[in-house]
């Protein structure tokens, strides 16, 4: 998951510049960074703020917290520190904020610093009613007014979180500013079964544009393409999430066009699929690889295989639709002896995070339903074991229950929405609404979704999380009786 432990410091960065919009080919750089940065200055020794943040000064108190909410325009993006939000409200439909003494605050067209701004300012007002156009243009799932509000505020901060050259922030705190593929192959979901099809399709572009030549990807990027910020380990679940992603936008993408734009992206889609498929083992499953969790198993895990097994499916699928019939039949294959695979070793288990059995639950045993794969048999079992396993007091869940690798108290938004998720496509759709319920309690006092939920049940870490946002509107559209589609395993 994104993140590392947050230290102090004297200037926090609180603006990014444009990035370049991507050309569509795999393995060339995404853009360059070229804007700078606007520091926050500590306030001297004695500073009382008031908490209306009109000024240059931040409390010392705030400067290690992570942002709480985004200010943003079409190119560059500030973050709401909590001392700002103190009091304050988004204009309904907008990242335009309404301070506690009534004025405004937002980022102006193709500017890299907030202003702040007397009530209905003309500019401000443009961009608001802007922003409102982009979600009218798509859809905002939801049963009643509060998810559709939920819903539409998830939207706008993914939006504002996805730079002009395709890289998805998964925050816009240190350490959660890079992309991720899995995170952006989720957003790119979302925003094309809420019919943001250019958006959907900009994530698919910077993956194809950052994809490695051996058809893999890094854990993650910096944000202007141009490669990893440190040595942390590849993941490989990668290479089943991006082609998933893929065949996600191809199932919602607009007829006329969405063959010539995957035969632009087929590059990619063979690369990756023909690295998963290859790196299956004699017993057809993956080698051990970091999961979602960027910890390393020793043995096969769950958290890669049913990610990989979705990708297979849905690459052969792309592959019969862009006549690639060799193509198709090899990944067919491949997803084949996976799927078995799975069957023999982690069925037994109830789907567990280590094919060996040593440690414990995991909440990726959500990847093995829609609208990633057809739920295999046992699943709804070990969907009821795994989230009482893993159900915190304060009504969320940890990640897993591995004794290797505790994760304390805080539940996190991500694995606990990912329940949500399964049971909406999974024809359970009351247990899905009352995870979808707590979930959606849990937003901070701008509307944002956090990454995690304090013992107390309060907001915690970094918000907004794209990941977290990506998987409450996708069951939010599920819950809303729209079948999200899942790839195919053909015989």
């Amino acid at each position: 998951m994104p993140g590392v432990p947050l230290g102090r410091w004297a200037v926090v960065t609180v603006a990014l510049a444009g990035i370049a919009v991507p050309v569509c080919v795999a393995g060339r750089p995404a853009g360059r960074h070229t804007g700078a940065a606007r520091p926050v200055l500590v306030g001297p020794v004695g500073h009382q703020s008031r908490g209306e943040a009109e000024g240059s000064y931040a409390p010392r108190s705030m400067l290690a917290a992570p942002t709480v909410g985004l200010l943003s325009n079409a190119t560059a993006v500030e973050g709401v520190p909590p001392f700002v939000a103190a009091g304050a409200r988004y204009i309904e439909g907008s990242n335009v904020l309404r301070l506690a003494s009534g004025r405004w605050k937002y980022l102006p067209a193709a500017g890299t610093a907030s202003v702040v701004v007397a009530p209905g300012h003309p500019a401000a007002w443009q961009q608001i009613v802007q922003s409102r156009a982009w979600l009218a243009s798509g859809r905002v799932p939801g049963r009643s007014p509060a998810q559709r509000a939920a819903a539409g505020r998830a939207l706008l901060a993914v939006r504002a979180l996805l730079r002009p050259n395709g890289a998805l922030a998964a925050g816009w705190s240190p350490g959660w500013k890079y992309s991720w593929p899995r995170d952006s192959g989720f957003a790119s979901a979302a925003f094309a079964h809420t019919g943001h099809d250019a958006e959907a399709y900009r994530i698919l572009c910077y993956s194809a544009a950052t994809q490695r030549e051996d058809g893999t990807w890094e854990a993650r990027t910096k944000l202007d393409g141009s490669g990893p910020p440190d040595g942390r380990r590849w993941q490989l679940d990668a290479n089943g999430w991006v082609p998933w992603a893929t065949w996600q936008w191809y199932r919602t993408a607009p007829r006329t066009t969405r063959h010539a734009r995957l035969i632009t992206l087929y590059p990619m889609i063979r690369k990756a699929a023909d690295h998963a498929a290859g790196s299956l083992r004699a017993d057809g499953l993956p080698p051990a690889s970091p999961d979602y969790w960027e910890l390393m198993t020793t043995t096969a895990n769950i958290g890669t295989a049913a990610p990989l097994l979705a990708g297979l499916n849905a690459s052969a699928d792309l592959a019969r639709e862009a006549n690639r019939p060799d193509d198709a039949a090899r990944w067919t294959r491949a997803a084949r002896r996976l799927s078995s695979a799975i069957t023999a070793r982690f069925l037994p288990l109830g789907y567990q995070r280590t094919v060996d059995g040593r440690h414990g639950l995991d909440s990726a045993v959500a990847f093995m339903a829609p609208p990633f794969n057809a739920a295999p048999a046992g699943l709804p079992r070990a969907l009821d074991a795994t989230y009482r396993a893993l159900l915190l007091p304060n009504g969320g869940l940890t990640p897993g229950n591995d004794p290797t690798a505790p994760w304390g108290g805080n539940a996190w938004t991500p694995s606990t929405a990912l329940f949500a998720l399964a049971w909406a496509t999974t024809g359970r759709p009351q247990k899905a609404g009352q995870v979808m319920d707590w979930i959606l309690s849990k937003r901070n006092s701008l509307g944002e979704l956090p990454e995690k939920v304090d013992k107390e049940g309060g907001p915690s870490s970094v918000a907004p999380l794209a990941w977290t946002g990506s998987i409450a509107v996708l069951s939010l559209v599920a819950l809303d009786g729209t079948t999200l589609p899942t790839p195919p395993l053909r015989n």
